[in-house]
Protein backbone atom coordinates (compact mmCIF):
# COMPACT_ATOMS: atom_id res chain seq x y z
CA UNK A 1 0.00 0.00 0.00
CA UNK A 2 0.94 3.88 -0.20
CA UNK A 3 1.50 4.75 3.33
CA UNK A 4 1.91 8.48 4.78
CA UNK A 5 3.31 8.22 8.46
CA UNK A 6 2.90 12.14 9.82
CA UNK A 7 5.23 12.39 13.16
CA UNK A 8 8.55 10.51 13.60
CA UNK A 9 9.19 10.96 17.28
CA UNK A 10 10.06 8.24 19.43
CA UNK A 11 7.18 6.06 18.35
CA UNK A 12 6.27 6.90 14.97
CA UNK A 13 9.94 6.65 13.55
CA UNK A 14 10.01 2.56 14.74
CA UNK A 15 7.03 2.45 13.07
CA UNK A 16 7.64 3.86 9.84
CA UNK A 17 11.04 1.42 9.74
CA UNK A 18 8.73 -1.74 9.98
CA UNK A 19 6.13 -0.67 7.14
CA UNK A 20 8.90 0.30 5.25
CA UNK A 21 10.29 -3.25 6.01
CA UNK A 22 7.02 -4.84 4.93
CA UNK A 23 7.16 -3.48 1.60
CA UNK A 24 4.95 -0.61 1.79
CA UNK A 25 5.03 2.61 -0.05
CA UNK A 26 5.71 4.91 3.19
CA UNK A 27 6.28 8.72 3.09
CA UNK A 28 6.86 10.54 6.06
CA UNK A 29 6.47 13.97 7.76
CA UNK A 30 8.18 15.42 10.99
CA UNK A 31 7.53 19.31 11.40
CA UNK A 32 11.57 18.48 12.49
CA UNK A 33 13.00 17.29 9.30
CA UNK A 34 15.65 15.90 10.75
CA UNK A 35 13.99 13.46 12.88
CA UNK A 36 12.46 11.90 9.67
CA UNK A 37 15.76 11.46 7.23
CA UNK A 38 16.74 8.77 8.70
CA UNK A 39 14.44 6.96 7.62
CA UNK A 40 15.31 7.59 3.96
CA UNK A 41 17.80 4.47 4.67
CA UNK A 42 15.24 2.37 5.04
CA UNK A 43 13.33 3.25 2.16
CA UNK A 44 10.96 5.97 3.18
CA UNK A 45 10.17 9.49 1.08
CA UNK A 46 10.68 12.17 3.46
CA UNK A 47 8.90 15.43 2.72
CA UNK A 48 8.89 18.95 3.98
CA UNK A 49 5.34 19.43 3.93
CA UNK A 50 2.53 17.24 5.48
CA UNK A 51 0.28 18.27 2.44
CA UNK A 52 2.55 17.21 0.22
CA UNK A 53 3.18 13.70 1.99
CA UNK A 54 -0.06 12.90 1.48
CA UNK A 55 -1.16 13.16 -1.65
CA UNK A 56 -2.17 9.75 -3.39
CA UNK A 57 -1.40 8.06 -0.57
CA UNK A 58 -4.14 5.22 0.32
CA UNK A 59 -3.92 4.91 3.93
CA UNK A 60 -2.39 8.63 6.74
CA UNK A 61 -1.63 7.72 9.70
CA UNK A 62 -0.94 10.08 12.29
CA UNK A 63 1.22 9.71 15.15
CA UNK A 64 1.77 12.85 17.08
CA UNK A 65 1.36 14.37 20.61
CA UNK A 66 -2.08 14.79 21.37
CA UNK A 67 -5.16 16.21 20.11
CA UNK A 68 -5.21 19.68 19.56
CA UNK A 69 -1.72 19.32 17.17
CA UNK A 70 -3.90 16.06 15.82
CA UNK A 71 -6.25 18.89 14.54
CA UNK A 72 -3.94 21.48 13.77
CA UNK A 73 -2.39 18.80 11.23
CA UNK A 74 -5.70 17.71 9.97
CA UNK A 75 -7.60 21.16 9.70
CA UNK A 76 -5.10 24.12 10.13
CA UNK A 77 -2.44 23.22 7.70
CA UNK A 78 -4.60 21.37 5.18
CA UNK A 79 -3.92 17.68 5.27
CA UNK A 80 -7.60 16.64 5.66
CA UNK A 81 -8.12 18.44 2.01
CA UNK A 82 -5.20 17.15 0.40
CA UNK A 83 -6.02 13.45 0.87
CA UNK A 84 -8.40 12.10 -1.85
CA UNK A 85 -11.85 10.46 -0.50
CA UNK A 86 -11.64 6.89 0.24
CA UNK A 87 -8.66 7.04 1.62
CA UNK A 88 -7.98 5.39 5.11
CA UNK A 89 -6.87 7.62 8.16
CA UNK A 90 -5.62 6.09 11.16
CA UNK A 91 -4.28 7.93 14.11
CA UNK A 92 -2.67 6.13 16.32
CA UNK A 93 -1.91 9.24 18.44
CA UNK A 94 -3.09 9.09 22.21
CA UNK A 95 -6.12 11.57 22.52
CA UNK A 96 -9.30 12.47 24.35
CA UNK A 97 -12.74 9.98 22.75
CA UNK A 98 -14.89 13.31 22.15
CA UNK A 99 -11.35 14.68 19.68
CA UNK A 100 -11.58 11.08 17.90
CA UNK A 101 -15.20 11.18 17.47
CA UNK A 102 -15.41 14.62 16.52
CA UNK A 103 -12.59 14.14 14.25
CA UNK A 104 -14.04 11.19 12.50
CA UNK A 105 -17.35 13.31 11.84
CA UNK A 106 -15.45 15.76 10.70
CA UNK A 107 -13.43 13.51 7.98
CA UNK A 108 -16.76 11.46 6.99
CA UNK A 109 -18.17 14.67 5.61
CA UNK A 110 -14.89 15.04 3.55
CA UNK A 111 -15.35 10.96 2.37
CA UNK A 112 -12.27 10.11 4.26
CA UNK A 113 -12.60 7.29 6.57
CA UNK A 114 -11.41 7.04 10.01
CA UNK A 115 -9.96 5.23 12.47
CA UNK A 116 -9.16 5.70 15.96
CA UNK A 117 -6.09 3.54 16.76
CA UNK A 118 -3.61 4.12 19.59
CA UNK A 119 -1.25 1.98 20.73
CA UNK A 120 0.29 0.60 24.28
CA UNK A 121 3.88 -1.15 24.35
CA UNK A 122 6.33 1.49 23.89
CA UNK A 123 9.45 2.13 21.82
CA UNK A 124 10.27 -1.51 22.27
CA UNK A 125 7.20 -2.51 21.16
CA UNK A 126 7.01 0.05 18.35
CA UNK A 127 10.76 -1.74 17.63
CA UNK A 128 9.70 -4.86 17.73
CA UNK A 129 6.45 -5.00 16.21
CA UNK A 130 4.62 -6.26 19.12
CA UNK A 131 1.89 -3.12 20.05
CA UNK A 132 -1.23 -3.56 21.30
CA UNK A 133 -3.70 -1.53 19.18
CA UNK A 134 -6.86 -0.51 20.09
CA UNK A 135 -9.20 0.49 17.44
CA UNK A 136 -12.28 2.57 16.92
CA UNK A 137 -14.28 2.75 13.84
CA UNK A 138 -16.28 0.93 11.27
CA UNK A 139 -15.65 -2.67 11.12
CA UNK A 140 -15.12 -2.51 7.15
CA UNK A 141 -12.77 0.48 7.64
CA UNK A 142 -11.06 -2.05 10.16
CA UNK A 143 -10.76 -4.75 7.40
CA UNK A 144 -9.03 -2.41 4.93
CA UNK A 145 -6.16 -1.27 7.77
CA UNK A 146 -5.14 -5.22 8.41
CA UNK A 147 -2.21 -5.17 6.29
CA UNK A 148 -1.58 -1.84 7.97
CA UNK A 149 -1.52 -2.91 11.50
CA UNK A 150 0.31 -6.35 10.72
CA UNK A 151 3.33 -5.04 10.91
CA UNK A 152 2.77 -3.01 13.69
CA UNK A 153 1.29 -5.32 16.21
CA UNK A 154 -1.51 -7.10 17.22
CA UNK A 155 -5.06 -4.86 16.11
CA UNK A 156 -8.61 -5.38 18.18
CA UNK A 157 -11.43 -3.31 16.80
CA UNK A 158 -13.48 -2.39 20.55
CA UNK A 159 -16.26 -0.22 19.00
CA UNK A 160 -17.15 2.56 17.30
CA UNK A 161 -15.36 5.85 16.76
CA UNK A 162 -13.98 6.69 20.22
CA UNK A 163 -13.70 3.76 21.47
CA UNK A 164 -10.14 2.91 20.94
CA UNK A 165 -9.14 6.17 22.84
CA UNK A 166 -11.61 4.64 25.65
CA UNK A 167 -9.22 1.77 25.68
CA UNK A 168 -5.96 3.53 25.67
CA UNK A 169 -6.93 5.65 28.28
CA UNK A 170 -8.09 2.16 30.23
CA UNK A 171 -4.28 1.38 29.28
CA UNK A 172 -3.19 4.17 30.66
CA UNK A 173 -4.50 4.28 33.83
CA UNK A 174 -3.30 0.75 34.38
CA UNK A 175 -0.06 1.81 33.71
CA UNK A 176 0.16 4.86 35.70
CA UNK A 177 -1.21 3.25 38.79
CA UNK A 178 0.93 0.39 38.64
CA UNK A 179 4.02 2.08 38.19
CA UNK A 180 3.36 4.28 41.03
CA UNK A 181 2.94 1.31 43.07
CA UNK A 182 5.79 -0.64 41.78
CA UNK A 183 7.66 2.83 42.81
CA UNK A 184 6.60 3.36 45.92
CA UNK A 185 7.08 -0.63 47.15
CA UNK A 186 10.79 -0.89 45.73
CA UNK A 187 11.64 2.31 47.25
CA UNK A 188 9.67 1.30 50.72
CA UNK A 189 12.14 -2.23 50.40
CA UNK A 190 15.13 -0.10 49.93
CA UNK A 191 14.54 2.53 52.90
CA UNK A 192 13.93 -0.81 55.09
CA UNK A 193 17.49 -2.36 54.00
CA UNK A 194 16.13 -4.71 51.58
CA UNK A 195 18.04 -4.63 48.33
CA UNK A 196 15.27 -3.62 45.57
CA UNK A 197 16.70 -6.22 42.90
CA UNK A 198 16.37 -9.22 44.85
CA UNK A 199 12.77 -8.10 45.87
CA UNK A 200 12.29 -7.59 42.43
CA UNK A 201 13.38 -11.43 41.82
CA UNK A 202 11.30 -12.46 44.72
CA UNK A 203 8.16 -11.24 44.70
CA UNK A 204 8.45 -12.36 39.83
CA UNK A 205 5.75 -14.98 39.18
CA UNK A 206 3.51 -14.32 42.60
CA UNK A 207 0.31 -12.13 42.08
CA UNK A 208 2.28 -8.90 42.19
CA UNK A 209 4.12 -9.77 38.86
CA UNK A 210 3.31 -7.92 35.65
CA UNK A 211 4.83 -6.17 32.61
CA UNK A 212 5.35 -3.10 34.79
CA UNK A 213 7.22 -4.53 37.53
CA UNK A 214 9.54 -6.37 34.67
CA UNK A 215 10.10 -3.70 32.64
CA UNK A 216 9.63 -0.29 35.33
CA UNK A 217 10.75 -1.83 38.02
CA UNK A 218 14.34 -2.67 36.75
CA UNK A 219 14.70 0.45 35.17
CA UNK A 220 14.16 1.59 38.66
CA UNK A 221 16.58 -0.71 39.98
CA UNK A 222 19.23 0.40 37.83
CA UNK A 223 18.42 3.92 37.82
CA UNK A 224 17.54 3.87 34.12
CA UNK A 225 15.11 6.83 33.67
CA UNK A 226 16.07 7.29 30.09
CA UNK A 227 12.57 8.22 28.32
CA UNK A 228 10.98 5.52 26.26
CA UNK A 229 7.72 7.48 27.18
CA UNK A 230 7.70 10.44 29.17
CA UNK A 231 6.19 11.40 32.84
CA UNK A 232 4.68 14.30 30.96
CA UNK A 233 3.11 12.22 28.42
CA UNK A 234 1.41 9.86 30.96
CA UNK A 235 0.31 12.82 33.02
CA UNK A 236 -1.40 13.90 29.80
CA UNK A 237 -3.33 10.82 29.95
CA UNK A 238 -3.98 10.59 33.48
CA UNK A 239 -5.42 14.14 32.87
CA UNK A 240 -7.56 12.54 29.48
CA UNK A 241 -8.51 10.01 31.65
CA UNK A 242 -10.31 12.03 34.28
CA UNK A 243 -12.00 14.72 32.12
CA UNK A 244 -13.40 11.54 30.18
CA UNK A 245 -14.79 10.36 33.23
CA UNK A 246 -15.61 13.18 34.51
CA UNK A 247 -17.91 13.91 31.47
CA UNK A 248 -19.67 10.43 31.93
CA UNK A 249 -20.04 11.11 35.20
CA UNK A 250 -17.94 8.16 36.77
CA UNK A 251 -16.09 8.82 39.73
CA UNK A 252 -12.04 7.64 39.52
CA UNK A 253 -10.44 8.63 43.12
CA UNK A 254 -7.22 6.01 42.29
CA UNK A 255 -7.16 7.89 39.10
CA UNK A 256 -6.64 11.36 40.90
CA UNK A 257 -4.21 10.78 43.48
CA UNK A 258 -1.74 9.48 41.13
CA UNK A 259 -2.68 12.14 38.42
CA UNK A 260 -1.68 14.48 41.41
CA UNK A 261 1.50 12.37 42.13
CA UNK A 262 2.53 13.06 38.38
CA UNK A 263 1.61 16.63 38.23
CA UNK A 264 4.09 16.93 41.54
CA UNK A 265 7.31 15.25 39.50
CA UNK A 266 6.52 17.36 36.68
CA UNK A 267 6.48 20.43 38.73
CA UNK A 268 9.79 19.15 40.20
CA UNK A 269 11.37 19.33 36.71
CA UNK A 270 11.14 15.66 35.89
CA UNK A 271 8.71 15.72 32.86
CA UNK A 272 11.39 14.73 30.68
CA UNK A 273 12.42 11.49 32.32
CA UNK A 274 10.70 7.81 31.71
CA UNK A 275 7.23 6.84 32.97
CA UNK A 276 9.35 4.96 36.08
CA UNK A 277 11.27 8.12 36.86
CA UNK A 278 8.69 8.57 39.52
CA UNK A 279 10.04 6.97 41.46
CA UNK A 280 12.27 10.27 41.84
CA UNK A 281 9.46 12.52 42.74
CA UNK A 282 8.54 9.41 45.73
CA UNK A 283 12.68 9.42 46.91
CA UNK A 284 12.40 13.46 46.76
CA UNK A 285 9.39 13.30 49.31
CA UNK A 286 11.38 10.59 51.35
CA UNK A 287 14.63 12.48 51.68
CA UNK A 288 16.25 10.53 49.57
CA UNK A 289 18.63 11.57 47.16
Amino acid sequence: MNITLLGTGLMGYPMARRLCEAGHSVRVWNRTRAKAEGLAAHGASVHDTATGAVQGAECVITMLEHGGVVEQVLFEMGVAGAMKPGTVLIDMSSIKPAEARAHAERLGSMGIMHLDAPVSGGTLGAEAGTLAIMVGGKATTFERARAVFAPLGRATLVGASGSGQLAKLANQMIVGITIGAVAEALLLCEKGGADPAKVKEAISGGFADSRILQVHGQRIVERDFKARATLAVQLKDMRNALDTAAGLDCTTPITGLLEQLYASAVDHGLQGLDQAGLWMELARRNGMK
